[in-house]
């Protein structure tokens, strides 16, 4: 099964300032990895899985992201899934990237906040 090319082609785009990005075929999608982790995925539905910050993940549900699932089974905290249609706009994508990418520098120590 593919992967939504024009999706992938908006988070390439959009990822394009951004050092380290590789691109991998993962969960039955087009994957972005930054900094060598995983951030976002292009599924085959046109939606957009991304890692985010665990203790977001609540506030994230209420603002249309689901809980992500892999074949039938909840993924681990952290993992949530934007629908397709609520990643249309370009400013929707932009806050979902967002989001995606504070979650990664976090977890990959470059550009954290000093405490």
């Amino acid at each position: 099964m593919g992967y939504s090319k024009e999706l992938a082609d908006r988070i390439r785009e959009a990822l394009a300032d951004e050092p380290a990005v590789r691109e991998v075929s993962m969960f039955g999608g087009r994957s972005f990895l930054v900094n060598g982790k995983l951030a976002l995925t292009a599924n085959h539905q046109g939606d957009l899985m991304l890692r985010c910050d665990p203790a977001r993940v609540a506030e994230l549900t209420g603002k249309g992201a689901k809980l992500a699932q892999m074949r039938g089974r909840q993924m681990s905290s952290g993992w949530i899934t934007v629908s397709s249609g609520d990643v249309q706009a370009e400013h929707d994508l932009a806050f979902w990237l967002g989001v995606a990418l504070q979650h990664n520098k976090a977890v990959t120590g470059k550009g954290a906040p000093r405490r």
